[in-house]
Order: structure tokens, then sequence, then C-alpha cells
């Protein structure tokens, strides 16, 4: 039952490839970007690390200006392989943070989210799948990565399940603050 909490002091946000050429071509595209908006807040808000990845920024362009404006601090890890984990600037953040937890979104659920996803998992982590907060080019494609990382052992989980969950509790200026967000 551990996989399934989250808590603030234990998570990470990992942002897989949200750029500017694979999003051009994403039916789910606002979606997603509304709701990564809303993940990267709560981090704001509650002092949890957001990882960014980019995918080949050269041929697929940077991270969409909705993203990058909305982060603490626009720091790419620039990649060619399809796994985050698999690029020696990522893996060495990644350990440097000393987190359990992450919170897991992107672009394309079936290639680069669903290799980081399982990399994450072989290391030992325990990754949070945000549904909602991915995408990829067709459903199919979509449905197929979600299931391959749910048999893998990753938690498939909702934007809101995972704001409420960091949250813990109502009533604090954080919780009004995400809450007026996702009205």
């Amino acid at each position: 039952m551990e996989r399934f909490i989250l808590a603030k002091d234990d998570a990470v946000l990992v942002i897989v490839d949200i750029q500017e050429r694979l999003a051009a071509v994403m039916a789910q595209r606002q979606k997603v970007l509304d709701n990564c908006r809303h993940l990267i807040e709560a981090a704001k808000l509650l002092s949890i690390p957001i990882v960014l990845n980019e995918q080949y920024p050269k041929g697929l362009g940077p991270t969409v200006p909705e993203i990058r404006e909305a982060l603490p601090a626009y720091a790419p890890h620039e990649k060619i392989t399809f796994s985050c984990c698999r690029d020696g600037s990522f893996s060495g953040k990644f350990a440097e943070l000393k987190r359990k937890k992450v919170i897991l979104v992107g672009m394309e659920a079936h290639v680069c989210v669903l290799q980081t996803c399982i990399d994450l998992l072989r290391q030992g982590l325990q990754v949070h799948m945000v549904q909602d907060s991915t995408c990829s080019r067709t459903e199919e494609n979509f449905r197929i990565g979600i299931e391959c990382m749910r048999d893998a052992g990753a938690v498939i989980t909702c934007t809101e399940t995972v704001l409420f969950q960091l949250l813990e509790r109502g009533g604090t200026e954080e919780f009004k603050a995400i809450s007026k967000r996702i009205k």
C-alpha cells in the first residue's frame, strides 16, 4: 500500500518532452498543458523539486511556452535517449534529490514516458504516472502506454488525486490557492 501514498517531502515532479513540435500534434494538448500547470503550481507552493526534460530540442523545439513560463526556472535536461534515466545529467540530478516518489507527466505515453517510467521503477523508485497530464498522438498508443506502465508497477493516477494527496488537508493557504486553480 505504501506505493500509493504521496507526500510532498518525498516527491519530485518529472516532466517529459512537452515540446513545441510534439505538442502541436497532440489531440489532448490543452488538457495536458492545463493539468501540468496545476502540478507545477502545487510543486512550487509545496517546495517539490521539478525536473524538466527535452528530447532532441534541435528537432522537436523547446518546451512549450505555457510550461516554460510556469516553471520556477527553465533548466531542461536535454537528451537523445527515449528514457530520461539513460542520460547522465538527469540521473545525476535525480540521485542528488534523494526522493523516492516520482510524479511523472509528459509526451508521449507509449515512448519516452513509458521508458522513463520503467527505468525509474527498475531503480526502486515509486512512480505515480498522471494519466490526464500525459498523452500520445493516438488514443490506442496512449492506452497501451498506460497499460504497460500499470503492469510494470506504476500507480496510475490523475491530477486532482495528486494535488489533494500532496496537500493532505483543507483550510491551508496552499489548499486555497490550488482549489482556486482547479475550479
